[in-house]
């Protein structure tokens, strides 16, 4: 008899709001907050390299070095999380981000700045944001697209408002105290957003996107093969003998050579044009107003659309807008450029787990979300990095906006080629 109870108890709808939903506002939180202060890095720079007598290049590493790690070390807590859960390593991870904001604050040499900052927040990011945006794609299968993008459009926002805001008070209270803020703010919301998570909806005995029992089909027929629960999927190993994870990694690598280029660099390229550092952060706060409308109509688009179509579209727009950068000079070409090109970037956040889910389910998906973000993290070292360099010894960024945008297109290619195994069903 209490057998029969508990099947009737789970066969009836989960709840009237969707517990999914209160991950995806976690992974929101974690996103807005990681992202938003990691952002600001732009509104530093100038402050950073008068302070430390040091070169674009040299800070410029500062910033890849972090976003480097924050990317790579997914690699690291993926894998923990799928084994013990998102909650308790992003709790981690955004406690990390903040005392590293503070302990920035305190720096007397460029080597702290790299230490603090570029390790520490890099940490922090690295156990927050793999954990908690993976946890999301478990928790729906139908509207996959549209909840990754609900869940990523933290970072646009984050984007919009703390570069800005990051000026403002270094202007009002010096860099210093700015970053004291900053890490003060993380630490007393970040790891309490941290708690919502949960692993999948099986732990709470329910089904992705609500649902109820799914009936029992016939051997054989379209429903049956059809992937309905989250936990379903490839491991690891199995998911690095595919020819869909190498494609995947190799965009991601691609398109990250010069996709975080703008974010450190854009400010100082409007100033060497005559604009004002405010003129600049400004531009950074337009990525992320054109980054969250790409998290949030992009995503919800590319559940009819399809996921694979909806990526290649992504990396062609930043080509397309890379190559509108190099000749952008005037104040409304790099308007353009901003909201554009963070239209594209945003959609690209949002579709990339969403795609890597569908090609490999839920079972992994930390693990196998985590590897894959290696490559964007190798690109984020070399590409930020290498662009300072180059405009040392150029003093122009011609060579290293061209280099990114050959890099989108063969991330366009590679998903090209992509095949994923399953048909994308339309969000109901």
């Amino acid at each position: 008899m209490r057998h029969i109870s508990t099947e009737l108890k789970y066969a009836r709808p989960a709840a009237h709001i969707f517990y999914g939903w209160a991950v995806v506002a976690s992974a929101f939180v974690v996103s807005l907050l990681g992202f938003g202060v990691a952002y600001t890095f732009s509104s530093f720079f100038p402050p950073l390299q008068q302070t430390f007598a040091a070169t674009r290049g040299g800070i410029s590493f500062v910033f890849a070095l972090s976003g480097f790690l924050y990317f790579s070390l997914g690699a690291v807590s993926g894998p923990l999380a799928d084994r013990f859960g998102p909650r308790w390593v992003t709790f981690a991870g955004m406690l990390c981000v903040g005392v590293g904001m503070l302990l920035t604050s305190q720096a007397q040499a460029l080597w702290q700045v790299y230490v603090t900052y570029g390790i520490g927040i890099g940490v922090g990011m690295g156990f927050s944001y793999t954990p908690s945006l993976a946890a999301v794609q478990r928790w729906f299968v139908r509207r996959r697209g549209f909840a990754s993008g609900m869940a990523v459009a933290g970072i646009g926002i984050g984007t919009l408002l703390f570069p800005p805001l990051a000026t403002w008070l270094i202007g009002v209270v010096g860099w210093r105290a700015t970053y004291g803020i900053l890490g003060i703010v993380t630490i007393l919301i970040g790891p309490a957003a941290a708690l919502l998570l949960v692993h999948s909806p099986q732990r709470r005995g329910l089904l992705p996107d609500g649902d109820q029992e799914p009936e029992v089909s016939m051997p054989g027929s379209a429903e049956a093969k059809a992937p309905t629960n989250a936990e379903d999927g490839l491991t690891l190993g199995q998911a690095l003998h595919t020819n869909a994870f190498w494609l995947l990694y190799a965009a991601s690598f691609a398109s990250s050579l010069g996709l975080f280029i703008p974010f450190a660099h854009l400010p100082a390229y409007a100033h060497d044009h005559g604009f004002s550092a405010g003129f600049g952060a400004l531009l950074i706060s337009l990525i992320g107003i054109g980054s969250t409308g790409g998290r949030f109509l992009l995503g919800h688009g590319a559940d009819r659309l399809g996921l694979r179509l909806s990526l290649q579209g992504m990396f062609l727009g930043m080509t397309v807008m890379l190559l509108w950068w190099l000749a952008a000079m005037s104040a409304w070409a790099l308007v353009i450029f901003a909201l554009l090109f963070g239209l594209c970037y945003g959609g690209f956040v949002a579709l990339l787990p969403a795609l890597t889910a569908l090609c490999f389910g839920g079972r992994r998906i930390s693990s196998i979300m985590g590897v894959i973000f290696t490559g964007v993290g190798v690109g984020t070292l070399l590409g930020p990095g290498l662009a300072g360099t180059m405009y040392d010894l150029s003093h122009s960024y011609t060579v290293p906006i061209l280099v990114s945008a050959v890099a989108n297109l063969v991330a366009v290619l590679c998903i090209w080629r992509l095949k994923t195994p399953t048909q994308q069903k339309p969000a109901a």
